[in-house]
């Protein structure tokens, strides 16, 4: 299906730290589940010297019934689409792809899974907000344990909401903080994969990442997915397929 383009208003661009971004605007969403992404395009100088449209792809903060549409990004140096973002002020117009795509969503997980692992590296959180804003996280699994591993303590954005779910859905819902760089009450200190390896993440959550009644769902940089993936296929826990249920679902943010 081919995108179209359309005008969204910026409402407010939130500077959550020195490089990362909540971009909060208004426009009419086509259908779509959480989780999933749209392109974001800008207008900035080219090689050319001239103006030109970059894209890039975002996942949604908001779920579908949401009045307004949110993306959580982090600025690359030399990045034309993300600094553009950036620059944008409430009143500004963004150019927004829809319908809305992916396949990094809750339906496409099996039925008979009981215990769902969301891990994140930095604003790979994001599509995990989508989907624990929905009716359909709480209801299908009895116990769900949300990782963000970030490099530093500032860098744990969205801490209000995610303390939300806590209080909401506190027989179902544990929230595991990791900082890399730094020692931070509260969080684990190391990457996810190390956590995997060791158990340090089971422990912390009081719960197995096994095979038998749990699906891992990976959102991040490519290192950990990686690695993330080979220490669980050790586990016997597969990549998850249309054609071939497995256990590990993956979106490379980086």
């Amino acid at each position: 299906m081919a995108a179209n383009w359309i005008t969204a208003k910026v409402i407010e661009n939130r500077k959550l730290t020195d490089r990362h971004f909540a971009l909060i605007f208004e426009v009419e969403f086509s259908p779509f589940q959480a989780g999933q992404f749209a392109r974001l395009q800008v207008e900035a100088i080219g090689e050319s010297g001239e103006l030109e449209k970059f894209a890039n792809p975002y996942s949604l903060i908001n779920s579908p019934d949401e009045k307004y549409g949110e993306v959580y990004f982090n600025t690359v140096p030399g990045g034309k689409v993300s600094n553009g973002l950036a620059a944008l002020k409430a009143g500004d117009n963004v150019e927004i792809a829809q319908p809305c795509v992916g396949f990094f969503v809750l339906s496409q997980i099996p039925n008979d899974v009981k215990n769902l692992w969301m891990l994140s590296t930095g604003t790979g959180v994001g599509p995990y907000l989508s989907m624990l804003k929905t009716p359909d996280a709480w209801e299908r699994f009895e116990k769900i344990v949300l990782v963000h591993a970030v490099p530093n303590a500032d860098e744990l954005c969205y801490s209000e909401l995610i303390e939300q779910f806590s209080i909401e859905h506190s027989d179902k819902f544990h929230f595991i903080p990791v900082v890399s760089r730094e020692t931070h009450k509260g969080a684990l200190k190391g990457r996810i994969p190390a956590l995997i390896e060791d158990g340090s993440l089971e422990k912390q959550a009081g719960l197995k990442m096994r095979k038998e009644d749990s699906h891992v769902m990976l959102c991040g940089n490519s290192g950990m997915l990686k690695d993330s993936k080979a220490i669980l296929k050790e586990r016997g826990m597969d990549r998850h397929l249309n054609h071939k249920p497995g256990h590990v679902s993956a979106e490379q943010y980086f």
